[in-house]
């Protein structure tokens, strides 16, 4: 069942979750900090719950301190406007030069979101990453989609999403992107072309192809520059 918005909590639980512990977060490579409400934090996710731990894993959480160093610390403030406001800022208001931006900080808070189990602020987030993507008339590109194959599950709609993306740039004629625009991605992620050919049938409305075993055999031949089959091949009639 999803948690109550933080900002229909009433004024006095507010206050119980503003008291207590405090967590010192050190987020990216540089590790900036935060020094959160513990209390509120575990209200959002056992996350931050320092008896908590993930399939056994170690926990993250010692001394009161938390480091999150693979995490982007633009991300990480949008999160900390969503865990003391229940929202985060919505794209469509904001300048088209730094839409952008925006919809890619949000593609790192659903990673960031994954990451700690914040199912509502996901949805969130990419709900702005692809309203900022179509306000700004950008996509991400193959360095931005690497990302969401490394850190997500094969369920995750945020590979879906890119994946859709990948195709439409791959089949759009106006686009100056095709297939091996994506190689890299593709030798990182199989999942990523399966998921990418897929997402083309699914969009080609079911379309076929022309027979390639059927025509002018001259185009599977190999030819000097220049050079075009003088010979046509006919096969024997098996009807």
């Amino acid at each position: 069942m999803p948690r109550e918005n933080i900002g229909d909590i009433a004024a006095k639980k507010f206050a119980e979750l503003l008291s207590g512990p405090i967590l010192d977060i050190f987020v990216g490579p540089d590790g900036r900090h935060w020094s959160l409400h513990q209390n509120l934090l575990t209200h959002h996710a056992r996350f931050f719950d320092e008896t908590y731990a993930i399939n056994g894993a170690p926990k993250r959480i010692k001394d009161n301190k938390l480091d999150l160093r693979d995490e982007d610390p633009g991300a990480f403030e949008l999160l900390v406007k969503w865990l003391y406001q229940g929202k985060i800022d919505d794209v469509s208001w904001m300048p088209k030069d730094v839409k952008w931006e925006y919809a890619f900080t949000c593609q790192k808070l659903y990673l960031l979101c994954d990451t700690i189990g914040l199912q509502e602020l996901k949805n969130q987030a990419i709900d702005q990453f692809r309203r900022g993507c179509n306000e700004a008339g950008l996509v991400p590109g193959p360095e931005e989609m690497k990302p969401i194959y490394e850190r997500t599950p094969p369920s995750s709609p945020f590979r879906k999403l890119v994946s859709k993306i990948a195709a439409r740039q791959i089949m759009d004629p106006g686009s100056e992107k095709d297939a091996t625009s994506y190689r890299e991605c593709f030798a990182q992620s199989p999942d990523f072309a399966v998921d990418v050919i897929n997402a083309i049938k699914e969009g080609s409305g079911g379309s076929l192809f022309d027979d390639p075993t059927e025509g002018n055999g001259c185009r599977y031949h190999e030819h000097d520059d220049g050079e075009s089959c003088h010979k046509t091949v006919k096969f024997k009639d098996i009807s």
